[in-house]
């Protein structure tokens, strides 16, 4: 019974793996792989905007975000010392 020969693999181009015959990514695939996880997190945020859950958060940030501003302004005019 003859032993049939096993057909080597055919090599495959970088662009089509995204990594070169080292191992290595390739610039576009790194490319490709950062732009699909920004878009991923771009609209993940739209999308958490519009719930009303996410609407309070942000509500909540901005009325943090206030506090802090006039809390920083009294601060600093209690150190310039015009409260005397």
């Amino acid at each position: 019974m003859p032993e049939q020969a096993t057909p080597e693999p055919e090599p495959v181009a970088p662009e089509e793996t995204g990594y070169t015959s080292d191992g290595v990514p390739t610039f576009d695939s790194v490319r490709e792989k950062i732009e699909t996880r920004y878009g991923t997190a771009i609209g993940s945020a739209e999308l958490a905007s519009e719930t009303p859950e996410g609407r309070a958060v942000e509500e909540q940030y901005d009325a943090r975000q206030r506090a802090a501003a006039e809390r920083l302004a009294e601060i600093r005019k209690s150190m310039t010392g015009d409260d005397q």
